[in-house]
Order: C-alpha cells, then sequence, then structure tokens
C-alpha cells in the first residue's frame, strides 16, 4: 500500500512496481487515516510505504495504528531529506516502522529517479525477507516475526571460524550496519560498560542529514559523547564516532596518533558510507586489535573488509539469523567463513564488555 498526499510520487511509485514481478501495489491512498481503514478491510497487504507529512492524519500518527491493525505489516517510512524529517523517522523506527527510503521532491529529481527506484524495489525486498524487531522499550507495539515468511538470504553452510591463537586485547571496536541498524545499535551501545574506554566507530547505511540524527539518539541511548565524524580528526577512547551521509569514514596513523579521514571515493556496495572502507583500514592501521561487528542490514557490505580485519589477526562478530530484520550484510560474513561467533542481538554488548575486558570471552 502506498500512503502519500502526493499524487504524483503515488504514480511514480506505481509505475516503479508494476513491472515487477513479485510484488504489486494493491492500494494506494492519501493520509494516514485512509491507510488505517483500507488495512482494515484489507489485511493481506504486506508492505506499507508511509509519507510523514500528510493532511488528516500523519504518518507517525497513523504507524502505531498500523501495526495495531496487523501486527506484523513491515512498514518502510518516505521521506524527504531534511533534519525535521529525519527527527520523526527515526522516531518512527523506534515505534516499529523497519527502514526509510528518502523520497525524490523536485522535478529533476522525479524526472531522473533511477536511484530512488532501485532503492525502493531493494527495501520493499529486503524487509520482506527478514524479521521485525521489537520496539524499543516504552513503546506501545511489538513486533514479532511472522511464521512462514521469514525467508535465509545467505541459506549456505556457516562455519565458525576459531579464535586467532595469540589474540590481543583490542584497541578500538567498529560496528557496521545497514536496515534495521539503528535500533539494533541502540541496544548493543546501551548496554556496553561504562568503563569500556575504547573508541568506537560506526558505519551504518544512511544519507546526510539521517546521519546528524542518528548521532544525537546514539549519544542519548549510550551516554557516550557521539558524533558524525570530522575530517582530520584525531580518535578520543571512550567515543563514538559515526560516518556522515555521503562520506567513507577511515582511520589512519602510527604509533597512539590515529585520525579520521572521511572521503567521497566511489561507492561500495551501493553505499556511501559504506562499511568494507572502514574495516579495510582498521585491518591496516591497527591490525590485530580490532573486534568488529556486523549488525543487520542488507546486501554484503563488511565482507570483504572484515575478511582483511581477520587475516590481520583480528575478530569479526555478526548478529544471528533470529534477531535480524535483514540477514544479509551478517549473513554475508557468516556464510564466507569470517566469524568467530554469530550473536542474538541481546549478547552483542556483552560479548564486547568481555572481550575489551579480558580478551576473548
Amino acid at each position: 500500500m502506498l500512503v502519500d498526499d502526493s499524487a504524483v510520487i503515488r504514480g511514480l511509485i506505481n509505475r516503479m512496481i508494476t513491472p515487477e514481478s513479485d510484488m504489486e501495489v494493491v492500494a494506494s491512498v492519501q493520509d494516514g487515516q485512509r491507510a488505517v481503514e483500507t488495512l482494515t478491510r484489507d489485511p493481506s497487504i504486506d508492505v506499507i510505504l508511509l509519507d510523514i507529512e500528510m493532511p488528516v492524519m500523519d504518518g507517525l500518527t497513523a504507524l502505531p495504528k498500523l501495526i495495531a491493525v496487523k501486527k506484523d505489516v513491515k512498514i518502510v517510512m518516505a521521506s524527504t531529506l531534511t533534519l525535521e524529517n529525519a527527527e520523526v523517522s527515526m522516531k518512527a523506527m523506534k515505534l516499529g516502522a523497519l527502514d526509510y527510503v528518502p523520497k525524490p521532491t523536485s522535478t529533476r529529481e522525479i524526472g531522473g529517479a533511477s536511484d530512488f527506484r532501485k532503492e525502493l524495489l531493494d527495501k520493499v525486498r529486503a524487509v520482506m525477507g527478514g524479521v521485525a524487531m521489537p520496539a524499543a522499550s516504552g513503546a506501545t507495539t511489538g513486533r514479532q516475526a511472522t511464521p512462514g515468511l521469514k525467508k535465509s538470504l545467505y541459506p549456505g553452510t556457516i562455519k565458525l571460524r576459531e579464535a586467532p591463537k595469540m589474540l590481543r586485547k583490542p584497541e578500538i571496536v567498529a560496528i557496521g550496519s545497514s536496515t534495521g541498524g539503528p535500533q539494533a545499535l541502540f541496544e548493543v551501545l546501551k548496554h556496553l560498560r561504562p568503563d569500556m574506554r575504547l573508541p568506537i566507530v560506526v558505519t551504518q547505511h544512511m544519507p546526510p542529514k539521517f546521519t546528524t540524527i542518528l548521532a544525537q539518539h546514539m549519544a542519548q541511548a549510550s551516554g557516550r559523547q557521539c558524533a558524525e565524524a570530522r575530517n582530520g580528526e584525531p580518535l578520543a577512547p571512550g567515543r563514538i564516532y559515526l560516518a556522515p551521509g555521503d562520506f567513507h569514514m577511515v582511520i589512519e596513523g602510527q604509533g597512539n596518533t590515529k585520525t579520521i579521514r572521511l572521503n567521497q571515493d566511489p561507492p561500495e556496495n551501493f553505499c556511501r558510507p559504506a562499511v568494507d572502507p572502514m574495516f579495510r583500514s582498521l585491518a591496516t592501521t591497527f591490525g590485530s586489535r580490532v573486534l568488529a561487528v556486523v549488525l543487520t542490514g542488507m546486501g554484503s557490505d563488511g565482507c570483504k573488509g572484515g575478511e582483511d580485519i581477520v587475516n590481520a589477526g583480528g575478530v569479526l562478530v555478526a548478529q544471528d539469523e533470529a534477531t535480524s530484520v535483514v540477514w544479509g550484510m551478517p549473513g554475508a560474513a557468516a556464510t564466507a567463513g569470517l566469524c568467530t561467533e554469530l550473536l542474538p542481538l541481546t549478547k552483542v554488548a556483552g560479548y564486547i564488555n568481555d572481550f575489551v575486558a579480558k580478551g576473548m570471552p
């Protein structure tokens, strides 16, 4: 179901989806109230693309009502790239939305919307292949997997990697994530021990403005200093650095001086920022003293860079399939034989705490 007050946008998305054999637009409405009424009449709807700013009932108001009608419906928010909409989208993901897609606005963007089409179709397919996460603490709804709906994106054999024989305590923690990542990041960061004073670098697939808001929410969740990384900024103990939208984040330096560098090199895995450049740079800069974590997300970003980390003697762990919104990125690393552990989301922070304190838990 398409929910947007712009007939132009609804028509554009309809034309994008119509040729696809595995999806169909079965309803197209202009406000949240009509969306709730439509879902009530037709609970077979699987995915809702939900606009934020609409008359009668906006997207944030409609979201919990839609989930109350059908708890396992997959909701993807659509919004233009403004700080206000990024904040609303973040709230929506805390309430149970699984992802967001930046919406074209200008005539020029609508006319050349091939990137938007790819992202939209990829995300619809990703949420249908994934499992919903629980809503944040205090939220009014819980999300559960739908029996028979979830399918593994990486059904290959999983072989866990043995820990390096000469394992040393890490000097940095690195996290990569995508679809479902914000909620997963909040869950991990809020349970890290206050005395865990390593720098933490994070790459989450997000556009500009959205990463600005995400960094603020990560700071609130973790009780740590967290901001978008700045070019030339030195790493400091206990701080969290988030790759800003549209920039790869890499770490350079020797000895005790490690510096963040931002670049706009070509996208990798169709993403900028991407996890692979960050992981590669950490393998070069920190060698075996890296603990890398791959959380929920579509695609395979982090797999190639993760291979560099483990080849340098570092350790890579990933979120398990059962708790991932999309077991793409962690599944790719797991089936490539790169992971020392596959962990449910609620166990990731404890693993990091133990690893940093005393080496391999």
